[in-house]
């Protein structure tokens, strides 16, 4: 998996290349919100359109992100899923709990 990130406004993106499942690959993702929570970021927009497959663990990764910085009094909002994605999402009754929007200009505007 690929992680860039960059910042927009008072934003910072994260967009995730390749699949997001158990091992490295979930871990650095985990590590790299970890950073971005310890270094006081409080709006996370996470671009899933490069994500090619998700499995529990990625799942579990995406509900740590989401609720880490929601505790924090933060905010987090996933973007432009992927089909496959967006009906896992659904499958496990996610898509009413996470914050998912179609595009990053609609993101920007929730964080």
């Amino acid at each position: 998996m690929q992680i860039n990130t960059r910042k927009a406004g008072a934003a910072t993106i994260i967009d995730l290349i390749g699949p997001l499942r158990l091992g490295d690959a979930e871990q650095a993702f985990r590590d790299q919100v970890d950073q971005f929570v310890a270094a006081g970021v409080q709006h996370l927009a996470v671009n899933l359109a490069g994500v090619t497959e998700l499995d529990s663990s990625g799942i579990g990764a995406l509900v740590r992100t989401f609720s880490t910085l929601k505790r924090g009094g933060g905010k987090c909002v996933f973007y432009a899923p992927t089909q496959r994605v967006r009906m896992l999402l659904k499958m496990v009754r996610l898509d009413g709990v996470l914050e998912i929007v179609e595009d990053e200009a609609t993101a920007l505007t929730r964080v």
